[in-house]
């Protein structure tokens, strides 16, 4: 096997129905149930006009600055599949401006992540579909390779399993292992539902802090006059 230059043709993938859930749902409560510990790097952020992200991980890896494999993952993609490139952060050049939008849309993708730079930003500004990346350059790619479509792969402290669940908002990216996602909505759908009683109750007047003096007290702060 040529690890580093390969493609694999079919994985497992997180069922429908909790994609559907996920898109109901903040990606902060998301990440909250997961310890706040499975998310992509800060600077991986939303370029679209707007919309939730949603969708079964295509994985793809790239050497920096170049993107033969993700011509040929868009090339792959099914419908709802979500494009999630490792190009190493690097951001001297776009792995993918609005050429390249323009056929994961016609190919009916959920979206594209892009651990790496875009160009054409004004213009996928103004799309609906989708797509966050870590910065912008102006310089295009090389289509050289090496690369991997469907292996796992890693955005900074996040890893992503070929199949796994993506879900992105203004807040970020969050990757849920597809084996977990229907336990971990679960509790996602509690913190939500737990968290909008809450926000009512402090729409109304009524919300109780005594929690922060107990905790304040519980860990031995001291208070003076």
């Amino acid at each position: 096997m040529t690890e580093g230059f390969r493609i694999k043709k079919a994985w497992p993938r997180v069922c429908g129905s909790d994609v559907r859930r996920a898109q109901l749902l903040p990606v902060s409560n998301i990440s909250d149930v997961m310890f706040r510990r499975f998310g992509a790097p800060a600077g991986l952020r939303a370029r679209h006009r707007g919309g939730q992200l949603s969708g079964p991980a295509l994985t793809v890896s790239v050497r920096p600055g170049d993107n033969l494999m993700l011509h040929k993952a868009l090339v792959m993609a099914q419908p709802g599949d979500v494009i999630v490139v490792d190009a190493g952060g690097a951001l001297d050049n776009a792995i993918m401006g609005e050429l390249m939008l323009a056929r994961g849309v016609q190919a009916g993708i959920a979206g594209i992540v892009i651990w790496g730079a875009i160009r054409d930003a004004g213009s996928i500004a103004q799309q609906d579909v989708p797509v966050f990346a870590s910065g912008v350059s102006h310089r295009g790619p090389y289509k050289d390779g090496p690369g991997e479509i469907g292996f796992p792969i890693a955005l900074g402290n996040m890893l992503v399993n070929p199949g796994d669940l993506i879900v992105g908002d203004e807040d970020g990216i969050l990757a849920i292992p597809h084996e977990q996602a229907s336990e971990i909505l679960a509790r996602a759908e509690k913190k939500h539902t737990a968290e909008d009683q809450q926000l009512q109750t402090t729409l109304q007047g009524e919300y109780d802090a005594t929690w922060v003096d107990d905790a304040l007290i519980r860990l031995g702060c001291e208070f003076t006059s």
